[in-house]
């Protein structure tokens, strides 16, 4: 999937706190994410330096996720983008202007010191091989600023997150997602299973993987034939912040 970045759209409650989103041509149309409580949780994705294989554990009300592009990156992954597209107004894209040495380490530098100021109650994970944000994350820390840098997406750990929640809650909470997924849902047991210990921070036994298909079974949100899975899902609710396409 191509970007179509468009770095003139700025939200006005990005520009209270001096920080703007660049959109894609999804319908991602310049939402601002600093919007949500001070107990947020910010994700910086140094997409240069690393191709998460899946944003599913991130879905949630109180994390905002910005993916910073490089300049001859035109692409990214279908699994990234639909799951950025989902998170409307919490999720955005930005692409550096132009290249050069350490050039987005110091556009994702930048806007962690905005969000900070604007929330310093707030919660940062740069997902980044880089060692270099170590020197300003130790620097960040030094000043109260809860902020680490983690090597990949699943590394994260979300407090409260999906995967304490018990076997109902759980079958609960993966027939909520599969609803809102649309087209995106998994078409073979095998990779609902992988979408589902990805939605529960891949926490999950492969006993409580067959647990919950087979919920999904008894309930009749699911049919299995020969390994292929057909859906009857409810309708899940409206939507709000995102625009059409």
């Amino acid at each position: 999937m191509k970007l179509a970045i468009r770095s003139d759209e700025r939200d006005s409650e990005f520009a209270q706190a001096g920080v703007w989103s660049y959109a894609d041509g999804i319908g991602l149309a310049g939402n601002a994410i600093l919007a949500g409580s001070m107990k947020t949780t910010y994700v910086l994705i140094d997409y240069e330096n690393v191709q998460p294989e899946t944003l599913t554990a991130l879905e949630r009300d109180n994390v905002n996720v910005m993916v910073f592009v490089g300049a001859n990156q035109t692409k990214v992954t279908y699994e990234v983008a639909s799951v950025m597209q989902r998170m409307g107004d919490r999720a955005a894209y930005v692409k550096i202007a132009g290249s050069g040495n350490n050039a987005l380490d110091f556009h994702i530098a930048y806007y962690v010191g905005q969000l900070a100021a604007a929330h310093p109650d707030a919660r940062f994970h740069i997902v980044s091989n880089d060692s270099g944000f170590d020197p300003l994350i130790h620097h960040l820390k030094g000043r109260k600023i809860a902020i680490d840098r983690i090597k990949q997406v699943a590394d994260m750990h979300l407090p409260g997150g999906a995967g304490t929640a018990s076997a109902p809650d759980r079958l609960a909470v993966a027939i909520a997602y599969l609803a809102k997924i649309g087209a995106a849902k998994p078409r073979t047991v095998k990779t609902l299973g992988s979408t589902v210990n990805a939605l529960f921070r891949k926490e999950l036994t492969a006993e409580e993987i067959a647990e919950i298909v087979g919920g999904l079974v008894n309930r009749g949100v699911i049919t299995v034939n020969q390994n292929r899975v057909a859906y009857e899902l409810p309708s899940p609710p409206p939507q709000t912040g995102q625009r059409s396409m």
